[in-house]
């Protein structure tokens, strides 16, 4: 752990923070408007594994496949799923970072407040671990088992609360050095 603060530290300067922040949302609208919508197109309507925050059984995903059907499957698995193989990397480092920046700014980088950065990490471990069971039932079509789809929905679900509450920790941290920079403002006004 002794070396999160050092890497972080080393690679928190504002044009590499924004660089990656940028490059993560490029990825990101590509799936969104790309990728995602190219293999929903086969799914009539229903959502693909890697977007339902709240998880997912065996008979949810047994439809969706038999709604994707073998072209639909074969899309998700050489679409989706290699998009989605670049952005949990970029995901975890891009926000760690940022995270960290701003952690810098209230003087915070070297507390507790520091573990906060690993949010995202988590969420990016999860999603390739979701990744790779999305991939092993996509392979293992029909013969889906209830061990590998509760192990899979087990990291989908991983991703969302992990990826909530780092939002939600990066909103209270924007708010603080908001007023911060308010307060500081209004005192070099009044002098």
């Amino acid at each position: 752990m002794k070396r999160l603060p050092k890497f972080i530290e080393k690679n928190i300067s504002g044009k590499k923070v924004l660089g990656l922040f940028i490059l993560t949302n490029v990825v990101y609208i590509f799936m969104l408007t790309v990728t995602i919508p190219k293999t929903m197109e086969f799914s009539n309507g229903m959502k693909l594994l890697d977007m339902m925050p709240s998880g997912y059984d065996l008979n949810y995903v047994s439809e969706l496949f038999s709604s994707l059907g073998e072209n639909g499957r074969e899309t998700y698995l050489t679409s989706q799923i290699p998009v989605d193989m670049i952005y949990p990397l970029l995901f975890g480092l891009s926000y760690c970072l940022l995270l960290g920046y701003f952690l810098k700014k209230l003087n915070k980088l070297n507390s507790p407040f520091l573990y906060l950065c690993l949010l995202p990490v988590i969420a990016g471990i999860s999603d390739y671990l979701e990744n790779i069971g999305i991939i092993t039932m996509l392979n293992n079509y029909p013969d889906l088992t209830e061990t590998m789809v509760n192990a899979t929905n087990t990291f989908t679900v991983l991703k969302s609360i992990s990826t909530s509450v780092f939002f939600i920790a990066l909103i209270v941290i924007l708010i603080i050095l908001g007023i911060k920079f308010v307060k500081r403002n209004k005192t070099s006004a009044n002098k």
